[in-house]
C-alpha cells in the first residue's frame, strides 16, 4: 500500500529493518520446464485476474481461495486462464479537442490514477453478476491507469483482467499492471524484492523478461514499480536500477511502459522523498538516459519539492508532466485537502502532473450504491460541482479534473456508435426489451461514452442529463434528460473526427415518457473559436415525438462539404407542450448511408468445461474469432420454448458462465454466440450444447 500522511507509521518505516541488507545474488536456478496447464477442476472453473510472487513463495500455507505462483515458472501455455484474462482491443489513437471552459488546458498536467477494482485474489476476469462495481467512464482525463493490489499474502505481482484493459483501450487510455514490494509490517520480505532484480548466469533478468512476457500475452501495457520493503542498501538500489533498465529495454520495442515509485532510493532503503532528486533521480534518469517512463511522487510532496522536482525534470530533458504528483482520495473523495496550486496553478503553467490514490472512493464511500448513485457520485468527482464542464462551479476546495485538463476522444472513423453502455447494470436490453433480469458488469462492453458529461446549453432551466438504469436501448443503460424544458436544450454528445461524405447518416434511437418534444441532431464542421466557447453546431431536425410510444428510430443525412470532419455531435430537445419532459436516447450512430453486411458468425463454438450439479452447471466455453471487424461476443442461452437470456459478452472468445440452471426436463442446455459490430449490428448465431447428467426432476 502507499502512504499518505501516515505519520509514526512512516517514520517507523523509514528506519527500515536493521541487518535485513544483503547484495542481490547471482545466477539462481534456472526453473524446469513448465507442465502443460492442468484440466479445470470444478470449484477451479473460474478465471480471475492473475497475481504471483516474483520467485520464492511464503512460508506456510496460503488462506482460503488464494493461490501461490512463482512468475518465473509461468508461461503462457501453462496458463489455463489466458483466454479469460487477455484483451483484445487496441489501444486507440486520441485527440485533443478545444476545451469547453477556459481553466483545462492541453498539453500541460495530466493524470494517472490507481484503481483497485477488487481484492487481489479472486478477483473475477470476466466481470461478475452484480451491477455494484467501480465502472469507471471518465476516461477522457486519465493518461494512465494502474490497475492496483498485491498483498504479502496473496501474491505482489498483479496483471490486470481484460474488460479493464479494453474499455481502457477503446479510449486511448494505457494500463499497467503492480508490482509491490510490501512494507516489512505489512508482510514484506527482503528476499522477494532480491528475486525481482536477480541476474542469471548471462547477467539477463529473468523476471524482466517474464513481466514483459505476461504484458505482451495478457495484452496490456506496462508496470508500475513500487518497491517499499525496508532493509536494502546501496547495491540492492544498484541491482534496481539495472532491472529496471533491463525491463524498459526489453518492453520498449512493444509499446511498454514503467512507472516507478518514489520509495526505494539510492541507498537501498525506503525513503520517500516527495519528490525527484539526487536520491531517486538514477530510478528515473540515468546518463544513459530514461529508466522509467513517468515516476509516481510520494505523498509527502511540498510546493518546494515539486517545483524543485519540475526544474530537475527540465534539466534533465524530460518533460515536467511525467511526474505525478500523489492525491490521496481514498478516504476522503472531494473532500480531500490538497493544496491544487503546488501542483495545477490557475494563472500560471502546471508545476507537474497528478495522480489520483483509489479514486473508486465514489462508489465505496456510498450508502446507496446502485449505478445510479454511483454514476452521479463519480460526475461529480471528475466533473466538479456544476457536473457540466461548460460551466464550471466557481473555485471551491475540490479542483475536479475537467475544470484542469483537457479532456480528450477517440472517436476518429466510421462507423461510430454509441448505446450509453456504461459497463454495468441491472439488467441486460436488446431492442429496448430486457433479456435479462440480473445484474451484471463487464467493463470490457462499456462504449465510448461522451467525454464531457454533462455539456448543456440553454437560456431556460438546466435539466437533469444523467446516465440512467430503468430502461435502455441495447446494455444497461440510457442518456435521460428530464426537466420543465422552459427553453430549447442542448446536449453535447461526442467530440469527433468523423471524415464526411455524401452518404454520412446519423441514427437516434430515442423515447419519449413525459412531454412531446422536437428532436434535432446537430453537428459542428469546425471547432469553437477558443476555449470555453459554445460549439458551433448545423443543427438537422430528427423527429418529433409524443409521449408513451417506445423506442422511435430517426435517420438524418448529416452535410456535405467537400473533405469535411464533424467535429462534434449534439441533440436539441425543444419541449411542445406544457408538461415535464422526460426524454430518453437510447443510442446513435453514424456510418456511411449504403447497407452493410452483418458481422460474419463466429466458429465452432465449444464448451471447453464444465461442472454440475443437481440440475446446475458452471461453464466455460470457448470459439474462434470471426472474420472481419468485431466490437465483442455476446452469449445467450436458448430455453426448449425459444426464449432467448442473455448470459454475458466479452472482447475476446472465451466466456466464464457461473450458473446455467436446466429447464424443466430439457436433455441439454443450448448456447448461442453472436459476433457484435461498432453498429451493433449481430451476426447470426454459432451455438453449442451442454448435455445434462444425472436424473431427470420428479424421479
Amino acid at each position: 500500500m502507499l502512504f499518505a500522511g501516515a505519520g509514526a507509521g512512516a517514520a517507523t518505516l523509514l528506519c527500515g529493518t536493521a541487518g535485513a541488507a544483503a547484495a542481490a545474488t547471482a545466477a539462481p536456478a534456472t526453473p524446469g520446464p513448465a507442465a502443460p496447464p492442468p484440466p479445470p477442476t470444478p470449484e477451479g472453473l473460474a478465471p480471475y485476474a492473475s497475481y504471483w510472487f516474483p520467485d520464492s513463495l511464503p512460508e506456510g500455507i496460503p488462506g482460503p481461495g488464494i493461490t501461490w505462483r512463482s512468475l518465473l515458472r509461468w508461461t503462457p501455455e501453462s496458463d489455463p486462464d489466458l483466454a479469460y484474462n487477455t484483451a483484445t482491443v487496441p489501444l486507440a489513437p486520441r485527440f485533443t479537442p478545444v476545451p469547453p471552459n477556459t481553466t483545462a488546458r492541453a498539453d500541460r498536467a495530466r493524470i494517472a490514477s490507481l484503481v483497485s477494482f477488487g481484492n487481489t485474489a479472486g478477483n473475477p476476469a470476466q466481470g461478475s453478476p452484480t451491477a455494484d462495481f467501480y465502472a469507471l467512464t471518465h476516461w477522457a482525463y486519465i493518461d494512465e491507469l494502474v490497475f492496483w493490489g498485491g498483498s504479502s499474502g496473496e501474491g505482489i505481482v498483479l496483471a490486470p483482467n481484460a474488460p479493464v484493459t479494453d474499455a481502457a483501450h477503446r479510449n486511448g487510455v494505457r494500463v499497467l499492471g503492480n508490482v509491490f514490494l510490501p512494507p516489512v509490517p505489512y508482510g514484506g520480505d527482503l528476499r522477494w524484492t532480491r528475486d525481482l532484480v536477480r541476474q542469471d548466469s548471462l547477467g539477463r533478468f529473468p523476471v524482466a523478461e517474464k513481466l514483459v512476457e505476461v504484458a505482451r500475452a495478457y495484452g496490456f501495457d506496462g508496470w508500475f514499480v513500487n518497491a517499499e520493503t525496508g532493509g536494502g542498501d546501496s547495491e540492492l538500489a544498484a541491482h534496481m536500477q539495472r532491472f529496471l533498465r533491463a525491463l524498459r529495454t526489453a518492453g520498449e520495442p512493444h509499446g511498454l511502459r514503467i512507472t516507478w515509485y518514489d520509495a526505494m532510493n539510492s541507498t537501498g532503503k525506503v525513503g520517500w522523498q516527495g519528490a525527484l532528486n539526487e536520491l531517486n533521480q538514477e530510478f528515473y534518469e540515468d546518463r544513459r538516459g530514461k529508466v522509467a517512463d513517468t515516476m509516481f511522487v510520494d505523498f509527502r510532496w511540498t510546493p518546494a519539492t515539486l517545483a524543485a522536482s519540475g526544474a530537475l525534470a527540465d534539466r534533465l530533458g524530460r518533460s515536467r508532466h511525467e511526474l505525478w504528483a500523489a492525491v490521496d482520495t481514498e478516504s476522503h473523495g472531494w473532500n480531500a485537502t490538497v493544496d491544487w496550486d503546488a501542483i495545477v496553478p490557475r494563472g500560471s503553467d502546471h508545476v507537474v502532473s497528478y495522480g489520483f490514490y483509489r479514486p473508486e472512493w465514489t462508489r465505496n464511500h456510498l450508502a446507496d450504491r446502485s449505478p445510479g448513485a454511483f454514476h452521479r457520485a463519480d460526475d461529480r468527482f471528475w466533473t466538479g460541482e456544476s457536473l457540466d464542464p461548460a460551466h464550471p462551479s466557481p473555485e471551491d476546495t475540490w479542483r475536479a479534473p475537467a475544470t484542469v485538463v483537457a479532456d480528450r476522444s477517440t472517436v476518429t472513423a466510421l462507423p461510430f456508435g454509441c448505446s450509453f453502455n456504461t459497463g454495468h447494470g441491472e439488467r441486460w436490453y436488446e431492442n429496448g426489451e430486457p433479456v435479462s433480469d440480473t445484474g451484471w458488469n463487464h467493463l470490457g462492453l462499456q462504449d465510448r461514452l461522451p467525454g464531457r458529461r454533462w455539456a448543456v446549453h440553454t437560456t431556460g432551466t438546466r435539466p437533469e442529463v444523467t446516465l440512467d438504469f430503468a430502461r435502455a436501448w441495447r446494455g444497461g443503460s440510457s442518456l435521460l434528460v428530464a426537466g420543465a424544458l422552459t427553453a430549447p436544450v442542448t446536449v453535447g454528445l461526442h467530440a469527433t473526427r468523423l471524415p464526411l461524405t455524401r452518404s454520412c447518416v446519423a441514427e437516434l434511437v430515442h423515447s419519449t415518457e413525459s412531454g412531446p418534444v422536437t428532436v434535432e441532431f446537430g453537428v459542428a464542421t469546425r471547432e469553437p473559436s477558443g476555449p470555453g466557447q459554445e460549439v458551433p453546431y448545423t443543427w438537422l431536425k430528427a423527429q418529433t415525438l409524443g409521449t408513451g410510444r417506445g423506442w422511435r428510430t430517426a435517420r438524418v443525412r448529416l452535410p456535405e462539404p467537400a473533405g469535411g470532419t464533424a467535429h462534434g455531435l449534439a441533440v436539441r430537445i425543444t419541449r411542445r407542450g406544457k408538461e415535464p419532459v422526460r426524454w430518453r436516447l437510447g443510442a446513435v450512430t453514424v456510418r456511411e448511408a449504403a447497407a452493410r453486411p452483418r458481422p460474419a458468425t463466429p466458429g465452432t463454438p465449444a464448451v471447453s468445461a464444465s461442472s454440475q450439479q443437481s440440475g446446475r452447471a458452471a461453464v466455460r466455453l470457448a470459439w474462434q474469432r470471426a472474420a472481419g471487424p468485431v466490437r465483442h461476443y455476446e452469449v445467450f442461452r436458448v430455453l426448449p420454448d425459444g426464449t432467448r437470456r442473455f448470459l454475458g459478452g466479452t472482447c475476446g472468445t472465451a466466456l466464464y458462465v457461473p450458473a446455467v440452471e436446466r429447464a424443466g426436463r430439457e436433455p441439454a442446455a443450448v448456447f448461442e454466440i453472436r459476433a457484435v459490430d461498432e453498429l451493433y449490428a449481430v451476426s447470426a448465431p454459432a451455438r453449442t450444447t451442454l448435455t445434462w447428467t444425472g436424473a431427470l426432476p420428479g424421479r
